[in-house]
Order: structure tokens, then C-alpha cells, then sequence
């Protein structure tokens, strides 16, 4: 690394990183004209949220309002609304809600970036999440970064052989966002297979306490709020099984193509027959490579399961940007994705737009292209991830935590 790159703190870059976030979503305020949301790209669920869904008013989520978010997030936007409230008081608005959510975010981004200097993460791969492009798109557009924060602890923690701890973070992730849960399987597996895990019921024993610590992980956010009102509590399970899908998947995709228009159930089983089918397929080849750290199997699972599911919205792309910086083998594909991101955010919101008549606007091809430059750099890294042994960091001794 060049000797400036030594000197400066990476935690500078993501500071200022934050900064361009909010003001990224923040300048356009809480009162959204002439589709300027979509035009340059400052829409943020936590504008409508702020009305729509109660936080204003301090309802209480899934017993008093409508929540679409898995129950972790559910507390989380809530939360954010009484600091909201509290603060500004009376004349509490959109605005200041959106404000409160990007910097929760950014608390969190700090987090993760923490955790990565424990791990004595290398300083390039510091700087390439202290930088990361999604985080400017992202860091006031929704609540993910709650589910990624989890998802990379759960890696890290794994990665230091605590899976009780690694699979408890990833249950509480998928509480949060749905994404994490497929950790668990993989932790499942290394527990069953582990060498020197003992005789053939020692191993299966192993695999069945993680089972357990995920249920009752899950079980403990969820159930309380089931029991009470199962309808409000489901409507994210619901909402997502009953959704066509959205522009950026390749479903959609091949249906404004004309090459195959598929109803909402077909959608839903192709594209889990086709995920479930590639994700068997890539745990079976990496596990070759990788048997000693499975975990490392998350990464290019995530991103087919990005690419074969029937909803691709531009958010997503954050859940796989940090597991790219822990895991890939060289970062250029990396910021190929990251280009990718960049490319299908403004396409699909351009193409809103265009629907409603403004300009610039943006096709239901030009959305193609940018979702198939971003894929392309996806196929690339999951077979890099199969092909190529583990980055550096990871092969390192587990030494001391890097605090420079």
C-alpha cells in the first residue's frame, strides 16, 4: 500500500463517506416535486414511512401500525421515530426522520468497520468498504444496514471458530432482514462436517445445538409479536411471496424481452428451484476448496440468490458489498459490481420518471443493460470464489486487533 494510503485513518474516509450519504438523500428534504425522488435519485423509504406508517405519530409497529420489515427492523424504525420525536418535538418532520436514520446507519457502517479492524482486516479492503459507493446510495435509503451489521459480525465470529455465537448473530440478522438466514445452513454444514469434530453423533449433535441456538434466537424476537397480531407480523412474508417482482431482476427482465412472461407463482418456483439448484452446486464445488472456512461460501451464495430471485431492488446491493470486501479474492471485480450498482440504481429510478413524463428518463433496456453489467461482475465473482483459494487476511495468524 503507498505511503499516503499508510497515513490516513480509514475511518476519515468513511466519515466523509457518511457525509456525501446524507447529503445524497438529504437535499432533496421531505417534500418531493417533479419527481425529483427519481430524478437525482434522493428517494428514501423513510419519507413515506414517516406518515404512512405511524412513526409520526409513536404507533406502536405491528400492534398499533402496518410494518412490511422483519421484527428487528420494526423496533429499529421505531426507535428512530421516538429520538426523532424526542429532538425536534412537536415540529418533528419527514426530514428530521430521515436525518436519524441515515446517522443510526452511519453508526452502524462504523461498526462494521470496527469489527473489520479486529479482525485485522488488511487496510486496502478497510478502505474499500470505508469508500463504498452503495453506503453513499444506501446510508439513508432503508434500514438494511441493521441485517448487513449482523451478517458481517456473524462472518467475522465465524471465521474465529465461535459458530454459536456466528449462527445466534446470523438468526437475529434474518430477524431483521430476511438475507442472513443463509449463513445458517452454511454453519450447519461445517458444523456436521468439521474435521476433528469427533465421532459421526458428536457432529450431528454439534449441528443440532446450532439448530436449536437459531430457533430460539429467531423464536425470542419473533414470537412475542406473532402471537399477538400474527396478520401485521406476516404481512413481510406475505407482501414478499405475493410480489411480481421488480424492473432490475432478471425475471422481469426476460419478461419485457417478451422471452418468458411468468405469473407471480411460477416466478416464485423457478426462481427457488433455480436457486436452490445453484446453491447446491456452489457449496458442492467451494466446499472443495474451502471446507476449512465454509463461511466463505456466503458471498457467492448471496449474490446468486441476488440474481435468481424475482425482486432485485437497488438496496440489495449493499447486503453483498461488505461480504464482496471480506471475501473476494481481488477487489477489481469488486468495484466492477460497484459500478454495476451505480449503473442499475439511477436506470431504475430514471425509468420512474420517464413513467411519469420527466426527464432524464431511462427504458426498460437500458435498466437490462445496467442489471447485466452488474451480473456479469456477480458470475465472475462467484466463480472466482470457487476457483481461488481464500483472500490473505483470512490465511493470517489471528493476532492481536489492528488499532492504527
Amino acid at each position: 500500500m503507498n505511503g499516503w494510503a499508510k497515513r490516513i485513518d480509514p475511518r476519515w474516509v468513511l466519515a466523509i463517506t457518511c457525509l456525501l450519504g446524507w447529503a445524497f438523500k438529504g437535499h432533496c428534504g421531505a417534500y418531493w416535486l417533479g419527481d425529483i425522488q427519481y430524478l437525482t435519485g434522493c428517494y428514501s423509504d423513510a419519507v413515506p414511512f414517516w406518515g404512512l406508517r405511524g412513526v409520526s405519530a409513536g404507533q406502536i409497529p405491528y400492534l398499533e401500525a402496518r410494518m412490511e420489515y422483519p421484527v428487528l427492523t420494526g423496533w429499529l424504525i421505531w426507535a428512530e421515530g421516538l429520538v426523532t420525536r424526542t429532538l425536534f418535538g412537536s415540529g418533528a418532520t419527514a426530514a428530521h426522520f430521515l436525518f436519524v436514520v441515515a446517522a443510526v446507519n452511519a453508526g452502524l457502517a462504523f461498526l462494521v468497520l470496527a469489527m473489520m479492524r479486529r479482525a485485522r482486516v488488511d487496510r486496502t479492503r478497510q478502505f474499500a468498504w470505508a469508500g463504498a459507493p452503495p453506503l453513499v446510495l444506501y446510508l439513508g435509503h432503508n434500514w438494511d444496514m441493521l441485517a448487513v451489521t449482523f451478517a458481517v459480525a456473524a462472518v467475522l465470529f465465524a471465521r474465529r471458530g465461535g459458530l454459536r455465537i456466528a449462527t445466534a448473530l446470523a438468526a437475529l440478522g434474518s430477524a431483521a432482514k430476511l438475507f442472513p438466514v443463509l449463513l445458517l445452513p452454511v454453519f450447519g454444514l461445517a458444523a456436521l462436517f468439521a474435521r476433528g469434530g469427533g465421532g459421526v453423533w458428536r457432529r450431528v449433535g454439534a449441528a443440532t445445538v446450532l439448530a436449536a441456538i437459531a430457533i430460539g434466537s429467531w423464536g425470542l424476537v419473533n414470537a412475542p409479536i406473532a402471537v399477538q397480531a400474527f396478520a401485521n407480523w406476516s404481512e413481510f412474508y406475505t407482501f414478499s411471496s405475493a410480489r411480481s417482482g421488480t424492473a432490475a431482476s432478471v425475471w422481469e427482465i426476460l419478461a419485457q424481452a417478451g422471452w418468458w412472461v411468468t405469473p407471480v407463482p411460477t416466478r416464485n418456483l423457478w426462481s427457488g428451484l433455480v436457486f436452490l439448484g445453484g446453491a447446491a452446486m456452489i457449496v458442492g464445488l467451494g466446499w472443495i476448496r474451502h471446507r476449512a472456512r465454509p463461511w466463505l461460501l456466503f458471498a457467492p451464495v448471496l449474490a446468486w440468490f441476488l440474481l435468481t430471485n424475482k425482486v432485485y431492488s437497488p438496496q440489495f446491493d449493499l447486503w453483498l458489498y461488505p461480504m464482496l470486501v471480506l471475501t473476494s479474492y481481488r477487489l477489481w471485480p469488486v468495484a466492477w459490481f460497484a459500478l454495476g450498482d451505480i449503473a442499475a440504481y439511477f436506470a431504475e429510478f430514471w425509468w420512474f420518471a420517464g413513467i411519469d413524463g420527466y426527464h432524464p428518463a431511462a427504458s426498460s433496456s437500458d435498466i437490462a443493460v445496467a442489471a447485466t453489467f452488474r451480473a456479469a461482475s456477480m458470475l465472475w465473482l462467484i466463480g472466482s470464489s470457487l476457483l481461488r483459494p481464500a483472500p490473505a487476511w483470512v490465511l493470517c495468524p489471528r493476532t492481536a486487533p489492528d488499532t492504527a
